[in-house]
């Protein structure tokens, strides 16, 4: 069998920055065993398959180790694609995924994730997470991710994880946001995710779930600029509306091919 595939770089206008997505699109379903193998054979944090329906689209997303409950790059990668490659020329797309309907509006080359909040409450941090950081947060919050807030953004930046350390706790599916106040936007951030082939996530839209509602609260700002200020950066533009968060970036694509599954 052969499948087309896309490598997009996602959450950046520019190649070689923000985060990598591969997206395959398919006719019907392949068994699951054999998605995780193409998403481990393609070695980035999250592959996305979908199958189009006639009104809305099923999407799913694979990590190379498992299937994930919900995950932002990749979302605004499979729009991409059907956007400017598989010409589905609509400024709404709706996909069906495990997290429920998830629509995506396209707006001036601008792809608007429409996500469900996810606002952390106050928790203690787990001496696996605590140990393993060379800087301490200020304040531990927690949703499906552990949220650690810091000082101040130079600590965010020279943060270092002892993975060794880290990958004595599993949180699957979450993970460990970092973040705090920016310099130059609204808020930074940082992803890691214990016991995965990729510690360190370039840019997490599924983490602004977390993250806008909490910022937003703090910075009393509805419309925020934020950025994931890992190696490779991402910027996002947030909108907190209470119950759901509009998370918005670009996309270039990086390469179309074929791939073979005999």
């Amino acid at each position: 069998m052969q499948l087309d595939i896309y490598q997009i770089d996602a959450f950046t206008d520019t190649l070689f920055k923000g985060n990598p997505a591969c997206v395959v699109p398919l006719q019907s379903w392949l068994p699951d065993s054999l998605m995780m193998d193409i998403a481990r054979e393609n070695a980035v944090a999250e592959t996305a398959f979908f199958v189009i329906g006639e009104e809305k689209i099923h999407l799913r997303w694979f990590t190379p180790e498992i299937e994930m409950d919900l995950c932002g790059h990749a979302t605004l990668a499979a729009a991409h694609v059907l956007q400017t490659i598989l010409n589905y020329n609509r400024s709404e797309i709706t996909f069906i995924t495990l997290s429920g309907d998830l629509k995506v509006l396209i707006a001036e080359n601008i792809y608007w994730l429409d996500f469900p909040a996810r606002m952390p409450v106050p928790a203690e941090l787990p001496v696996e997470i605590s140990e393993s950081l060379s800087i301490q947060p200020v304040n531990v919050f927690k949703s499906r991710d552990y949220m650690l807030v810091y000082e101040n953004e130079e600590s965010v930046r020279n943060l270092k994880v002892n993975r060794e350390l880290l990958d004595r706790i599993n949180l699957d599916p979450g993970g460990i946001i970092v973040t705090t106040i920016g310099d130059d936007c609204d808020f930074v951030s940082r992803y890691f995710t214990p016991q995965a082939s990729i510690l360190e996530d370039p840019v997490t839209g599924s983490a602004h779930c977390s993250l806008i509602p909490y910022w937003a609260g703090i910075l009393k700002k509805q419309k925020m600029h934020a950025k994931q200020i890992s190696g490779r950066m991402g910027e996002l533009l947030c909108v907190d509306n209470g119950l759901r968060v509009l998370i918005g970036g670009c996309a270039r694509t990086y390469s179309v091919g074929t791939l073979f599954t005999d």
